[in-house]
């Protein structure tokens, strides 16, 4: 920017006057009505009223393309001051390299965004543009790209937050429909006999269903902490991007405060923890981990289970489900001593839909099986082939690459392996665990039987040592309890100590020993080796030195 900054201003207003032509003749519309034009700056009542009208500002900007020139114009200030303001304002902005003259929104800038944003996972972009759809559009997107300021941001947020108010309270409503659905129901059923009463419950039951049915329309999800924070790295990925191109000067999204969010811990089914969730059927962390025990009982229950194999390889391998679901048989080796599988693809789940992924570099991996699940794995492999010769007569069977299907051959769906796995959770009656918690358990085990963080890491197929370290380990009761006793040893102490004696007790020690406490230094029987410990003096005061030695 070389050009000198040399704004003006001038005051100019709305008013309008009878339109004429240069032979003084009125200006028709195609009505045969009179046309008004714009007074402007040669209103009389501008020099009458100082405060009629509104002040204006122009200035240019260095030529541009074939020495275009570029003039900025603004208007609508109340005061020369503000107009002055605004004007310098501008003038930084042009200089930072902002485009003031453009005319383009926040909306066509996301448009011309998402749609270049060629390299993102599906499910990436997904949440893109449903972060764009339900959130950005309709907060930011009718504010020029010039205008968007760190305010507009944070009006969004606060509109989300008000936004969540009110669907708490219809959620609150909508629980009371169904409590009241729920009691009148009762109330049908309890209800003897084709009298009179029994119908006024049905149609009670009718009208409060139609109630709850009625209450429930246009019912939202609460707008969580974590989804907030999720749709501003959104924002800030796309403002970051305009700055690279010159679009925007500054990333709002990063200026942002948002309330801070607790990443769940995963924590273990203990048995206090199992008996407040038995008593009040809340879990106390959206992570929980079963313990050996509690896994085995699970193995125990699912063992009749067609896929008991797969449940294995989740809970002591901890594959991803997409992983586990596009697992190919020919990366599945069961024939010889070493057994293993390898994670080279996955599906992705959107909107129920599946897509066909290559994994993360990171999570290609090969993964050993231990000996009784790779025998699980090759029984499940025997009896897939023996139900394909079954289909197969019936002309029904699906041809398919997987290695876990359907008894008819078709591929397993993500969502049907988390809730088939849910199911018999329930059914187990164990403590809730969610299928993606299984690597949580995978991770606990593998650290209980000794295994390296650094192989734990490899095998769950994470980028980086700290991610399976802070997120995907578990400390199990054992660990603790053997550190506990590990770090106890290092002090020396009785094997079963006794209590502590009493200052009369050990006043009556100093007597039975002919001298007085002054003068003599406390002794001690040991009672399980029968020797009196050693008690030396300090050279120079005498007093016992309590087992530490004068320096020399």
């Amino acid at each position: 920017m070389t050009e000198t900054f040399n704004p003006s201003y001038h005051r100019q207003c709305g008013c309008k006057e009878p339109a004429f032509d240069e032979e003084g003749n009125p200006v028709l519309d195609r009505g045969g009505k009179q046309k008004m034009r714009r007074i402007g700056a040669s209103c009389p009542a501008l020099k009458a009223d100082k405060k009629h009208g509104s002040w204006h500002l122009y200035f240019e900007l260095e030529a541009g393309e074939n020495h275009s020139r570029r003039r900025v114009r603004r208007g609508g200030f109340a005061t020369k001051k503000a107009a002055e303001r605004k004007a310098a304002e501008l003038y930084r902005e042009a200089v930072k390299g902002t485009d003031i003259l453009s005319d383009s929104t926040v909306e066509e800038d996301l448009d011309a965004w998402i749609e270049k944003k060629k390299r993102l996972a599906r499910t990436t972009a997904h949440g893109y543009e449903e972060h764009i759809r339900l959130y950005l559009k309709p907060h930011l997107g009718h504010i020029k790209r010039r205008d968007l300021k760190l305010r507009h941001v944070e009006a969004m947020y606060a509109a989300i937050e008000r936004e969540n108010a009110e669907r708490l309270l219809h959620h609150a409503r909508i629980v009371e429909l169904r409590e009241a659905r729920d009691a009148a129901h009762t109330a049908w059923v309890h209800a003897s006999g084709k009298t009179e009463e029994r119908r006024a419950a049905r149609r009670a039951y009718l009208d409060a269903n139609t109630a709850l049915r009625e209450g429930s329309k246009g019912k939202r999800k609460i707008t969580s902490v974590n989804t907030m924070h999720r749709i501003n790295a959104t924002l800030s990925s796309f403002l970051t991007s305009g700055i690279k191109r010159g679009d925007y000067t500054t990333n709002w999204a990063k200026m942002v405060e948002l309330p801070p969010t607790k990443k769940p811990r995963a924590l273990i089914w203990t048995p206090e923890r199992v008996a407040d969730w038995q008593r009040t059927g809340e879990k106390p962390s959206p992570v929980m981990v079963w313990t050996p025990e509690q896994t085995g009982e699970f193995l125990d229950f699912i063992a009749t289970d067609r896929l008991a194999a797969m449940w294995h390889g989740f809970i002591f391998r901890g594959p991803r489900r997409g992983e586990m679901c596009a697992l190919p048989k020919t990366e599945v080796s069961l024939s010889g001593q070493a057994q293993w599988f390898r994670i080279s693809a996955q599906v992705v789940e959107v909107a129920y839909r599946l897509y066909d992924e290559a994994p993360k570099q990171d999570s290609v991996r090969t993964v050993s099986l231990d000996q009784y699940t790779g025998a699980l794995w090759a029984a499940y492999a025997e009896a897939r082939d023996q139900e394909r010769e079954t289909w197969e007569e019936a002309k029904a069977y699906v041809e398919s690459d997987r290695f876990w299907v359907r008894e008819d051959g078709t591929p397993l769906h993500p969502d049907w392996v988390s809730r088939r796995f849910n199911r018999l959770v329930e059914l187990s009656g164990l403590p809730p665990v969610r299928l993606h918690d299984t690597r949580h358990l995978s991770a606990a085990l593998a650290l209980l039987g000794g295994a390296p963080m650094k192989v734990v890491q490899e095998r769950l197929g994470h980028k980086s040592f700290q991610i399976t370290s802070d997120t995907y380990t578990t400390v199990l009761p054992q660990l603790l309890t053997a550190e506990a006793e590990t770090t106890s040893a290092v002090v020396p102490r009785p094997a079963q100590p006794g209590p502590a004696p009493t200052p009369e007790k050990r006043a009556r020690g100093r007597r039975s020993a002919g001298g007085s406490g002054a003068d003599q230094a406390p002794a001690s029987k040991d009672e399980e080796g029968g020797r009196t410990p050693k008690v030396t003096r300090d050279a120079v005061t005498g007093a016992p030195n309590e087992g530490f030695e004068r320096a020399a």
